[in-house]
């Protein structure tokens, strides 16, 4: 087999780069719940997020571009500040007060459990001393449920309902619970599930949960940004024609994702010992040898000298004002609206159908094993292939193909009858979708891009994508999901992706195809001399 060196540099970057991701990025919703942030509060994060990605990504595409000679610096100290922001995650302390745990507390007698002292409990409230509150569902015997609002003390690390641990909130629920027993005298045991714990003011106002939001806005602004800039040195690094090649070097950010991923997780899981508050040593450990390996890799990239725009902002709106472009960015936003259902809901829907056909007790499992299927299986086949179908086929009926397969990917989902059949679903079409849909938008990025603006051009494109795209997709896909339940939601989302599969295949055949702008048949080409005399090369 013969080694390119010259890519080798940029295949490493990929790979120790999304190796770096691997061990926090899919953590961060849970590593947020340990700390004490509420679901609704991760949740508001992740909606506003891509809007400032949709910023971010133009802004530093166009520092790059503009500082041309500091852009190996520019790249290698935003992966360094990326990286350091997860990590001061691991120092961030803990909120006091237990954890509920994600099972049902079993065998469980109300009648021993006190009513709570309202002044102590007020005080203790006030002081953020670990006390919190929830409420929680009580299944005694069939036709015997009720609910009731208790407080847990933050005595251990999880909560447990005992006479020494919680207290009844309300004397009317206190007196109902023990009706209930005495009516049910032979039942004094009981099965009790507990909502979330009750969002107040100790949480919104500790450094615990401001710190966690800073570090993960700007963690995910700063991989989202250095993920778009690799891009766009990957294209460099490949030069003119060589879109067809850039599926090659990206699948290995795929693979160093997806085994960093697998070993974090166990080894988090081994560290802790069972223990529900999971010690994530091991995961921030690797970030940092990862990132230190990445940075070492930057360092030997060589950037080929490329002529620069003299006005970049002007090329940008003079591209942005062809019909082409601003139609294949408007199917771009449409593919990541798709996109950002499968990214935010998936799993929300997975354990809907787990709780309905009783696979709860394996749901992690599950999880993982998807997640193993999507990176590790279709991904890496499809960003493989990806420059040979684009080859083969061209960039709008490749485009096309992909909504055709998210229409039967989310069809096919809405339609599994166990969790488990979404695993071969999520093999198979994981790679047709997100990883040929991706390469093919950031390829025709690249071909369209006037000399010298490529960073801000491939900003612009992501930022509609996986920027205003996912905001808009995380938003109706929620409001949807609330109004209609999961399956109606995927199967109206599968019909908006053939819809775009129809429209776009129309647009190509009639337009696109004839129009499709080439905004590099004024490259000025270099001669060995020119580039003597220039001493922006990256060493």
């Amino acid at each position: 087999m013969k080694i390119n060196y010259t890519q080798l540099p940029i295949k490493a970057h990929y790979f120790f780069f999304m190796a770096a991701m691997g061990p926090i990025l899919p953590f961060l919703p849970v590593y947020g719940k340990q700390l004490g942030v509420s679901p609704l509060i991760m949740g508001s994060i992740t909606a506003i997020l891509p809007i400032l990605f949709l910023i971010a990504k133009p802004a530093f595409g166009f520092v790059v571009d503009y500082y041309r000679a500091w852009r190996k610096l520019i790249f290698i100290a935003l992966l360094a500040v990326t990286s350091a922001c997860y990590i001061f995650m691991y120092f961030l302390p803990a909120l006091p007060g237990p954890l509920l745990p994600d099972h049902q507390f079993q065998n469980v007698s109300c009648a021993s459990i006190p009513s709570c002292d309202m002044d102590y409990h007020t005080s203790a409230m006030a002081s953020c001393n670990g006390t919190k509150d929830a409420t929680c569902h009580w299944v005694c015997k069939e036709y015997v449920n009720f609910s009731t609002r208790l407080s847990f003390h933050g005595i251990t690390k999880e909560a447990v309902i005992s006479p020494d641990t919680t207290c009844l909130l309300n004397i009317d629920e206190a007196s109902l619970c023990q009706v209930n027993i005495t009516k049910n005298f032979n039942v004094c045991n009981c099965n009790v599930t507990c909502d979330n714990f009750e969002d107040n003011h100790c949480l919104y106002t500790s450094i615990t949960f401001w710190g966690f939001v800073l570090l993960m806005s700007l963690g995910n602004i700063g991989f989202n940004v250095s993920n778009c800039i690799s891009d766009a040195i990957c294209f460099d690094v490949l030069g003119e024609g060589g879109q067809m090649g850039y599926g090659r070097q990206r699948v290995w950010g795929t693979i160093g994702f997806g085994v960093a991923a697998l070993l974090a997780g166990y080894a988090v899981d081994l560290w802790s010992q069972g223990e529900i508050y999971k010690t994530y040593t091991p995961a921030f450990l690797l970030v940092f040898v990862f990132t230190c390996i990445d940075l070492i890799c930057c360092r030997k990239l060589e950037l080929p000298l490329m002529s620069g725009s003299s006005s970049i902002l002007k090329d940008v709106c003079m591209l942005l004002k062809l019909k082409p472009i601003v139609i294949f960015l408007c199917f771009a936003t449409l593919a990541g609206i798709l996109d950002s259902f499968m990214i935010y809901f998936l799993f929300w829907y997975l354990e809907d159908l787990a709780m309905a056909t009783g696979y709860m007790g394996e749901i992690k499992l599950i999880e993982g094993l998807i997640v193993a299927a999507q990176t590790l299986g279709g991904e890496i086949i499809f960003f493989s292939l990806s420059g040979k179908i684009l080859k083969k086929f061209g960039y709008g009926y490749t485009f096309t193909f992909c909504f055709v397969c998210y229409a039967l990917r989310l069809g096919l989902i809405s339609l599994a009858p166990t969790p488990w059949w979404m695993l071969p679903v999520e093999f198979v079409m994981q790679g047709p979708t997100y990883a040929l849909c991706y390469t093919t938008i950031v390829a025709y990025a690249s071909a369209v891009s006037p000399p010298g603006t490529s960073a801000t051009v491939q900003g612009i494109v992501a930022g509609m994508d996986d920027g205003l795209g996912f905001a808009v997709g995380s938003l109706i896909g929620g409001i949807l999901y609330k109004q209609v339940g999961g399956a109606t939601t995927l199967r109206i989302f599968s019909v908006l992706a053939a819809f775009s599969a129809i429209m776009y295949l129309i647009l190509h055949t009639l337009y696109l195809k004839h129009r499709t702008p080439d905004a590099r048949k004024n490259v000025e080409w270099r001669k060995p001399d020119d580039a003597q005399k220039h001493c922006v090369v990256a060493e």
